[in-house]
């Protein structure tokens, strides 16, 4: 089953399944209970460094998700809770960035796609 993707801001819906949010910092402006998320793996996201470094800027996207994903390798314990929900129901990464396609959720389900297939 495909991980879905969703800004946090946007209403919830039950074809979200498990609202997983992939953020250090909870968004902005956004109660707990408005936001509905079932968990928040704060240690899967993107270190502050280098989540500033990137900043969303789509010049940077290559070697932000060669970063990440060396970090990623680094802990592969932080996607525990994630591997245990795959292919058992509807997951969406949801994120708080206004950028929709080159945000740390975008480039978290395509390594986990990559890292499936290796499998």
């Amino acid at each position: 089953m495909p991980i879905k993707l969703k800004r946090v801001y946007e209403e919830p819906e039950p074809s979200d399944g498990k609202r997983v949010l992939v953020e250090r910092l909870w968004p902005r402006g956004l109660s707990k209970d408005k936001a509905r998320v079932d968990i928040w793996l704060k240690d899967a996201a993107p270190s502050t460094d280098l989540r500033k470094w990137f900043d969303h800027d789509p010049s940077k996207w290559e070697e932000f998700k060669k970063r990440y994903y060396a970090e990623l390798d680094a802990n592969p314990q932080v996607l525990t809770p994630i591997v245990e929900l795959l292919g058992s129901e509807t997951i969406t990464f949801v994120f708080a960035s206004k950028e929709e396609a080159y945000n740390n959720s975008a480039a978290l389900r395509e390594y986990i796609e990559i890292r499936s297939k290796k499998s």
